[in-house]
């Protein structure tokens, strides 16, 4: 596989007494959504609308040197195959920035065979209700900082709480999203991937209630994910949390009032002011 070289990490090490002090920045993270190997958005998980090709993308958030990127193969589990391997080697081999990828992870093998091919952190989801130690076994054998656990969220009808979804939001796993990411950290989780199902592709901010209910009782990065639509709604989040990972679909591949498809990403002023408040 060609070597690549990616950007380092956002991060600031300052030297006192001699021993670094690690101070971790918010993270601003384009997230890729892949099904029938194009890339495509969805609104609150349905009517997916294609937008372009996948490599085509990684090759322009090189090029605007985005902090990390995500890769969500939504077809994988659903149609009960395995990743596709190929994509995302071809993909790994493109990217020069730190690369999570998720869809269709069923065992160790095929977490560990994801990372061999260059790829940062892997992504498990449905695996965890029905094998969620997973989780640990991956934690144990690579690190839990390469282990990422995502929660597709809903809110409950008439009811202030909110359950985990799994296979495109289909499927109601009928657990707390809150104790559930607890859970999820215990068992070594190095990262929780927040996906507000009811925010996806409305563009009209995070849900910040569920963002702040879930990072109050863990310990391990989290990233929010559903409903920025513009660099505003990645501030207030920033404002808000701090250090967070900020994640966008919808943001990064539509620009203007009818949505025309243009992937685009902050400048690096945009960011400064973005993270002024830091």
């Amino acid at each position: 596989m060609p070597s690549r070289e990616k950007s380092p990490q956002r991060r600031c090490v300052v030297e006192k007494f001699c021993e670094p002090i690690i101070m971790l920045f918010p993270r601003i993270i384009p997230v890729l959504l892949v099904h029938d190997k194009g890339l495509v958005k969805t609104v609150k998980f349905k009517d997916a609308k294609y937008v372009g090709d996948p490599i085509n993308a990684v090759k322009i958030f090189n090029e605007k040197e985005a902090d990390e990127l995500t890769v969500l193969d939504i077809d994988a589990t659903v149609e009960g195959r395995e990743p596709d391997y190929k994509m995302i080697e071809n993909l790994a081999s493109e990217c020069r920035m730190p690369l999570c990828y998720g869809g269709g992870i069923k065992s160790l093998a095929q977490a560990q065979r994801i990372l061999g091919l260059g790829v940062e952190k892997v992504a498990l989801s449905s695996i965890i209700y029905d094998s969620p130690s997973l989780v640990s076994e991956l934690a144990e054998r690579v690190g839990r900082q390469s282990v990422v656990v995502v929660l597709d969220v809903k809110k409950r009808l008439f009811s202030n709480q909110y359950d985990c979804f799994t296979h495109n939001g289909k499927t109601n796993r009928k657990v707390c999203a809150v104790e559930f990411a607890q859970k999820m950290q215990a068992l070594g989780a190095g990262e929780i991937v927040i996906n507000s199902i009811d925010n996806d592709g409305v563009m009209q901010g995070y849900n910040l209630d569920l963002i702040s209910r879930i990072k109050a009782v863990v310990t391990v990065p989290v990233t929010a994910l559903g409903g920025a639509g513009s660099h505003k709604d990645i501030k207030a989040l920033v404002d808000q949390e701090r250090i967070i990972g900020a994640a966008a679909g919808s943001m990064f591949v539509f620009k203007g009032k009818y949505k025309a498809v243009l992937i685009n990403y902050p400048t690096s002023a945009e960011k400064k002011e973005i993270l002024s408040n830091i």
